[in-house]
């Protein structure tokens, strides 16, 4: 096998643009039996690709090199990392080892998972008979859940009958609690008025000392507060464990920091769970001292915990792994001011190295979504262009000429649909783009009537210059924004942007010429310009960073969780 190893790296890889950590479980079925007078024991491997070169991913292990002739043919690179256990004379082995591995949305994240019969103790990977790979992308993986594909050996055929099942899980509690919380008859504290008090929240720390989690605002003049409810994480509370003891204290405030002390009590998220609006909890505010002293001692008042729910904060990935596809369409710009395309100086004048920057940008975004799309049929349209053949102009126009059935099969299709167009099409005018966000809102719109969180549509426009239909345009993304889509506009060409970048609502709120405001922030736009000389990955990160957050608010503010989401 010729894996050559590298040095681990320092840092995870792109680790500023990390969303969460993903576990995945690896089966295997049907392997290849290398052993003669037994079956194989089979361990596996997984290697991340990272700048072009395989990496194995997880926490530990040491360089080494060699090859074996069973292996891959290519020679990549890795560090020896990670790897299951070995399933000792077993051909449908079930790892116990999980590999943990960071997500990132807005890359390409390409995994290799290689089986091995271990012969040896060695860790070198060529002491090993080969049993076959799978090669996928992590998005292709959390997309669906759960795969079942077939094993391949170097040559490219299959390994015998052996598969591969890999399943995603996000690991992270997304549990949030929400509190309500009052006071009744607290210790008066204060000399000339009541007590301004507060509460504050503890949990046990690793080295048995209280930690504070939480602390409410001050109430002001009063022995009968009612704070604000507030939210925190359930990890931050009490780490995740409804049943941990976790300590509230009650404290008058002062100016001078020295806050007077008035009671505590210690409870449990699950006791306050008891807590309903009809059936408030009341719990007694104990001053020890004062309880030393004072026989006839009863409390300092009473905490009431008017209501306590745990629920769930859904990120992104709970999206993906509940199901929502992701649905792509892409516009581009066929107006006069791009130049003839058989001309070197066009920005649609496909180079000898096959590319443009029109044909970047949809790489560099379609290459990611696709994994999140289970068809890969994608709607591809075109304005700004006279058609065969009356040449009339069309700001909505199918580039592969079929109105009725404008989808292309993958990020290929489109590529292919957009060479296939250019000979036949005439560069116009004006640069209208309200028709094509309409057109993908009606879509969107007939999506909300499943009332799930099922699909989000993407609307990615490549442009090269000033827009002709402004109030339009704002007033259709003003509408878009109450719909489960976003829009990505790319600029290319050296064009004046100051007007995608209005749209782009990251430092106001946008309007309709109507004055009414966008209840989201929709819009991401970026100039191709800021990353001509850059690795093509980072333009992929720059206009998909605010896509994650999107989809959620979006789904949020509708209150839908995700499909097949579990109760708290």
């Amino acid at each position: 096998m010729a894996y050559t190893v590298t040095p681990t790296p320092v840092g995870p890889v792109g680790s500023q643009y990390c969303v969460c950590k993903v576990e995945l479980s690896v089966c295997g079925q049907n392997l290849l039996d290398r052993d003669v007078t037994s079956k194989s024991d089979p361990f596996c491997v997984l290697f991340m690709e990272v700048n072009g070169k395989w990496m194995e991913a997880g926490p530990r292990s040491s360089p080494s090199r060699g090859g074996s002739s069973s292996g891959p043919p290519e020679a990549v690179c890795v560090v020896l990392l990670d790897r299951t256990e070995t399933a000792v004379n077993n051909l449908n082995p079930a790892f116990a080892k999980k590999f943990i591995v960071d997500y990132h949305f807005e890359e390409v994240q390409k995994l290799k998972f290689a089986l091995f019969d271990q012969d040896k103790s060695s860790m070198q990977l060529y002491e090993h008979d080969f049993l076959g790979e799978f090669s996928c992308t992590l998005g292709m993986i959390v997309s669906s859940k759960k795969i079942t594909r077939t094993l391949l050996l170097g040559n490219g055929k299959p390994a015998g009958k052996g598969m591969i099942t890999i399943a995603a899980q996000e690991l992270s509690d997304n549990r949030v609690i929400t509190l309500s919380m009052a006071g009744r008859k607290l210790d008066k504290k204060d000399l000339f008025g009541k007590s301004d008090p507060f509460l504050e929240f503890y949990k046990p720390g690793d080295d048995g000392k209280w930690m504070l989690v939480h602390r409410t605002e001050v109430i002001k003049y009063t022995l009968d507060p009612v704070w604000k409810p507030f939210t925190v994480p359930l990890v931050s509370l009490c780490d995740g464990d409804v049943e941990k003891l976790i300590k509230v204290m009650c404290y008058d405030y002062d100016s001078d920091g020295g806050h007077d002390f008035i009671g505590e009590f210690q409870t449990s998220v699950a006791r306050m769970c008891e807590a309903q609006d009809a059936f408030p909890l009341e719990l007694e505010c104990i001053n020890p001292k004062k309880q030393k002293k004072k026989k006839n001692y009863k409390n300092s008042g009473i905490i009431i915990v008017k209501s306590c729910k745990v629920t769930r904060d859904f990120s992104f990935l709970d999206y993906i792994l509940g199901g929502c596809q992701l649905m792509f369409t892409v516009g581009i710009d066929f107006t006069a001011s791009n130049g003839n395309p058989r001309d070197p100086s066009s920005l649609h004048y496909i180079n000898p190295m096959g590319t443009n920057e029109y044909l970047s940008a949809i790489w560099a975004v379609g290459q990611i979504i696709q994994d999140y799309d289970s068809d890969k049929m994608f709607p591809a349209l075109g304005f700004g262009a006279q058609l065969p053949p009356d040449w009339k102009v069309s700001h909505e126009f199918a580039i592969n000429f079929n109105p009725t059935n404008p989808f292309c099969s993958g990020v290929e299709g489109i590529v292919q649909a957009y060479s296939a167009c250019l000979p036949h099409i005439r560069f116009y005018g004006p640069t209208n783009f309200s028709p094509i966000v309409n057109h993908v809102a009606r879509f969107a719109a007939q999506a909300t009537q499943e009332e799930a969180a099922s699909q989000y549509f993407i609307l990615l426009i490549i442009t090269d210059g000033v827009i002709s239909d402004m109030d339009e345009t704002r007033h259709a993304v003003v509408q878009a924004s109450k719909l489960p889509m976003s829009i990505i506009i790319v600029g290319v060409g050296n064009a004046d942007f100051a007007a995608m970048e209005f749209l782009d609502g990251d430092s106001r709120v946008l309007r309709s010429y109507t004055g009414e405001e966008a209840v989201r922030d929709i819009v991401q736009f970026v100039p191709f310009r800021d990353f001509r000389n850059a690795p093509k990955e980072t333009l992929a990160k720059a206009v998909l960073a605010e896509l994650p957050q999107q989809v959620v608010q979006y789904f949020k503010h509708q209150n839908l969780p995700p499909i097949n989401s579990e109760p708290a």
